[in-house]
C-alpha cells in the first residue's frame, strides 16, 4: 500500500485516508445522497426512455399494421400492376414481389429498387414487424405480409423511415444524460451544504466545549434556535455539565472535608508521640498507648465510612436478596445492649429486595443516633404503605430544629449536640444511611415528631415476595 509521511505523526497510508470510515459526516452524508439520488436518476431514466420508446414502436406497429391491411387487401383484390398510391401518409414505401423476386408494383419513391432483401414471412397472412436499412433511404420500419392471389403468391411490404427517430433518439438519450449529471450535482451540492449548515451548531458546541474542558467549567454550550434534535443534543449537553460542575464541586468539598477531618487525629496522635518521645522517662506509657490506639480507632472508622461511601456512591452492585425487616430489626435490636429500652412495633411480612449488611449498617447508624439522644426510650416501627416498605426510628431526646433536618445528612457535619455526646463520631453515618437508601431505590429523612428525633426510610417492596405482579 502506499504511504507518505505526514506533519508529526510518522507515516501515514493514503488507503485510509480515502476510507469511508474517515470521513466526515458532511462527506459521508453527501456521498451516500449523492450516490443514492444517482442510481435513482439512472433508474428513472433507463425507465422513461423504455417507455417513451415502447410508445413511439407501439405507434409505429398500429400505424403499420393498418397500412400493410390495405395493401394485401388490394393485392387480394385486383393484383396490382405498377405504380401504388399510397393511403398513408407515414408508410409511404409500398412494394409488391412475386414468388421469383419480381418487383409487380411499387410506389413513387420505390420505383428504382429492386425487391427488398428480406425473408420471406413463414405464415400467410400474419405480418411480419422489423427495422431495416434501405440504401438511400436510410433506417426504416418495415411492415411485410404473404398474400395469395390468383396468379400467386405475392409479398406485400409497406415501410416509413425512421432517421428522425433514431436521430432524435441519440438526442434523447443525451438529455438523459445530462440531466442526470445536472441533477445529481445539484442534489450533492445541496445536501453538503444543507449538512454544513445543519452541523454548524454542532461545531460551534464542540469548540464551546473544548474551552469549558480547558478552563471554564461553569460556562454551557449555545443553544440553538430551532427546537430540533441539535437544540435538544445542547440542552442535554448543558444537563450534563451542570451534573459534572456539581459532582466536581462536591468532590472538591469532600477531598477537603475528608482533609480535615484526617489532619485533626493524626495531627493530635503524632504531637502526643513527639511530647512522649522528647521526655519518655516522664511519660505513663499504657496511657500514651491507649490515646494512640484511639485516634487510631477514630482513623480506622472515617478510613471504613468513606470506603463504604465511595463504594455506594459509585454504584458497586452488591448481592442483593429477599430481607424481611420485621426479622432484621428483631435480630439486631437482641444484640444490642441498650442505655434505654427499645420498643418494637414491627408488622409481619414486610420484605425487600436489598444487600442485607447494607440494611442492617443503616439500622444501626440510626439506632446509635437514636441512642445518644434518648431521654428514656427508643421506638423501632416496620411497616407496609403502598409499594414501600416504611422503617422509623424515633426517641425522646431533644429533637432536630427544622433548619438541620437535612444539614445532619452532610458529610463531617455534627451538631453541637452530638459532639458534645459522643466525641468519637465520624459524621458519615447518616450520610452513608441516606446513600445506601437512595442506592435501593428509596430515601432517608428527618421527619416531623411530636417529641424528640423521627428518622424514616422507605424503600420499594419485594413485590414478588408479596405475590404481587
Amino acid at each position: 500500500m502506499c504511504t507518505e509521511r505526514g506533519e508529526g505523526t510518522g507515516v501515514r497510508s493514503l488507503g485510509n485516508r480515502w476510507s469511508p470510515s474517515s470521513w466526515s459526516v458532511r462527506t459521508r452524508v453527501t456521498v451516500t445522497a449523492t450516490l443514492i439520488v444517482a442510481l435513482l436518476l439512472v433508474a428513472g431514466s433507463l425507465i422513461f426512455y423504455q417507455v417513451v420508446r415502447y410508445t413511439v414502436l407501439e405507434g409505429l406497429h398500429d400505424q403499420g399494421t393498418h397500412a400493410i391491411t390495405d395493401l394485401t387487401t388490394l393485392v387480394r383484390t385486383s393484383d396490382p400492376r405498377g405504380q401504388l398510391s399510397a393511403r398513408d401518409t407515414e408508410f409511404t414505401l409500398l412494394q409488391v414481389v412475386s414468388e421469383d423476386d419480381v418487383v409487380l408494383a411499387t410506389s413513387a419513391s420505390l420505383e428504382d429498387y429492386g425487391p427488398l432483401d428480406v425473408p420471406l414471412p413463414r405464415n400467410p397472412g400474419r405480418a411480419v414487424y422489423r427495422t431495416l436499412k434501405i440504401p438511400g433511404k436510410g433506417q426504416v420500419y418495415l411492415v411485410t405480409e404473404r398474400v395469395r392471389t390468383a396468379g400467386g403468391w405475392r409479398i406485400a411490404h409497406a415501410a416509413t423511415p425512421i432517421d428522425e427517430f433514431n436521430r432524435y433518439q441519440g438526442i434523447f438519450i443525451g438529455m438523459l444524460v445530462g440531466m442526470s449529471v445536472v441533477g445529481t450535482a445539484a442534489v450533492g451540492y445541496i445536501v453538503s451544504l444543507s449538512v454544513r449548515r445543519a452541523l454548524r451548531p454542532v461545531r460551534t458546541m464542540s469548540g464551546e466545549l473544548a474551552e469549558i474542558t480547558g478552563r471554564a467549567p461553569d460556562r454551557r454550550v449555545t443553544v440553538p434556535g430551532p427546537a430540533d434534535e441539535v437544540s435538544e443534543l445542547a440542552r442535554s449537553v448543558n444537563v450534563t455539565l451542570g451534573r459534572l460542575q456539581d459532582v466536581l464541586e462536591r468532590q472538591r468539598g469532600f477531598v477537603a472535608d475528608v482533609s480535615h477531618e484526617l489532619r485533626s487525629p493524626l495531627t493530635g496522635l503524632r504531637a502526643q508521640l513527639e511530647l512522649a518521645l522528647e521526655h519518655p522517662e516522664d511519660e505513663d506509657w499504657p496511657v500514651v498507648a491507649r490515646t494512640a490506639l484511639d485516634n487510631a480507632e477514630r482513623l480506622h472508622g472515617i478510613v471504613s465510612d468513606l470506603l463504604i461511601l465511595a463504594k455506594v456512591g459509585a454504584g458497586v452492585e452488591a448481592g442483593r436478596e429477599p430481607v424481611d425487616l420485621a426479622s432484621l430489626v428483631r435480630s439486631e435490636t437482641a444484640r444490642r445492649t441498650p442505655r434505654v429500652p427499645v420498643e418494637l412495633d414491627v408488622e409481619e411480612g414486610v420484605t425487600v429486595l436489598a444487600t442485607p449488611h447494607h440494611i442492617v449498617r443503616v439500622l444501626t447508624n440510626l439506632l446509635d443516633n437514636a441512642e445518644r439522644h434518648a431521654e428514656s426510650w427508643i421506638r423501632v416501627t416496620v411497616t407496609a404503605e403502598e409499594r414501600d416498605a416504611v422503617l422509623e426510628v424515633l426517641d425522646d431526646g431533644a429533637g432536630i430544629a427544622p433548619k438541620d433536618r437535612e444539614r445532619i445528612f452532610w458529610r463531617f457535619h455534627r451538631l453541637a449536640e452530638s459532639r458534645d455526646r459522643d466525641q468519637a463520631g465520624t459524621g458519615l453515618g447518616l450520610t452513608i444511611s441516606r446513600d445506601i437508601a437512595r442506592a435501593h431505590g428509596g430515601s432517608l429523612v428527618a421527619a416531623e415528631s411530636d417529641r424528640g428525633a423521627r428518622f424514616v426510610m422507605r424503600i420499594p417492596l419485594d413485590r414478588s415476595a408479596a405475590g404481587g405482579p
